[in-house]
């Protein structure tokens, strides 16, 4: 288990001191894949940084298996980090190494034997797809080749948690997605923690099971993917769900029979609903506003619909109310 407790990091600047990160807390389960959203400047990579003490925190812990690797010294902190390997936006793989070159190269900085570090190296290649591209230098491989290489390397000192920081941002949307495939894969076969930094909500709703939001170096919400999709609480998660604005509608005099439905994850949701209302019941329901998403095979996201008059309005919180994971809200 990884422990956060109470993490802040301040830089100073010319301009006077910048507090990137503000007494964070967090837990991350062994095995899980986590994920940290923010905008731009909210403080993620300084977050995700300060878990191996790539950034020294200016107060707070950090707590591996209950070990305070804040107090290591720097023997320790390179054992440490052969166990909590990170990959990176830009890649930063050495160029003037091939695949197979790149992937020992963790191995010889711990002393192994060269022969069994190839070995493991090539393994390793094979994992991430690329078995026939050892002798590759990084330069003839494209964005998404060159991940998984560096995937591979940070694979190759038998880690406990890979860090994860804007991996795929520098990847076209399909590139990405096989990425991330790859990383679900890892996960599921070498049982590793896999924390996410990312700015992309897609990133979190394809792999994370939980997601923490980050906004001006604060923790502003935690929980499930499935609870912040379908009830986002804070303006920041609200921003990333819904970033067209619409989670919340006013109710105008014309509309005050509404209702708000919201999708906690309904398979159901993929029936034309509004549609079965109109048929089962003989209500015809006004949408003044629809945003949902889909994780999975599931949906998440708030429908706002107007009836005729009281009584409709109630007949139809019924008939969704029976709907499982679907919840329904009077306006």
């Amino acid at each position: 288990m990884i422990e956060i407790e109470n993490l802040s990091k301040t830089f100073e600047t010319a301009d006077g001191p910048v507090h990137s990160l503000k007494n964070v807390s967090l837990k991350i389960e062994d095995g899980e894949i986590f994920g940290v959203i923010g905008m731009s400047g909210a403080g993620k990579s300084t977050l995700v940084r300060s878990i191996n003490m790539l950034e020294k925190p200016t107060s707070g812990r950090v707590l591996i298996n209950g070990q305070d690797v804040s107090v290591l010294d720097e023997k320790e902190l390179r054992r440490m980090r052969r166990k909590v390997t990170m990959i990176f936006q830009s890649f930063n793989l050495l160029s003037q190494r091939n695949c197979l070159g790149n992937v020992c190269f963790p191995l010889e900085l711990s002393g192994s034997p060269k022969q069994e570090a190839v070995k493991k190296a090539q393994e390793l290649l094979e994992l991430v797809g690329l078995g026939d591209k050892a002798n590759a230098y990084p330069s003839q491989l494209s964005g998404g080749q060159q991940q998984r290489v560096a995937i591979a390397r940070a694979l190759a000192t038998n880690p406990d948690v890979l860090l994860c920081d804007e991996a795929t941002s520098a990847l076209d949307p399909k590139t990405t997605a096989s990425i991330l495939d790859l990383i679900q894969e890892i996960n599921r076969r070498l049982k590793i923690t896999v924390i996410v930094i990312t700015h992309q909500m897609s990133v979190v709703e394809k792999i994370c099971s939980r997601v923490a939001i980050l906004e001006e170096g604060t923790v502003v919400e935690t929980g499930s993917v499935e609870q912040i999709f379908s009830r986002p609480r804070s303006r920041a998660a609200k921003n990333l769900v819904f970033p067209e604005g619409g989670n919340t509608v006013a109710v105008t005099p014309a509309q005050k029979n509404s209702i708000r439905v919201v999708f906690n994850g309904a398979v159901a949701a993929n029936r034309p609903l509004v549609a079965d209302l109109a048929i089962e019941k003989g209500i015809r329901a006004n949408i003044a506003y629809a945003s949902t998403k889909s994780v999975g095979d599931r949906a998440f996201g708030s429908l706002f619909l107007s009836f005729d008059d009281e009584a409709q309005k109630k007949t139809a919180v019924e008939f969704f109310s029976k709907i499982t994971d679907i919840t329904v809200e009077e306006l």
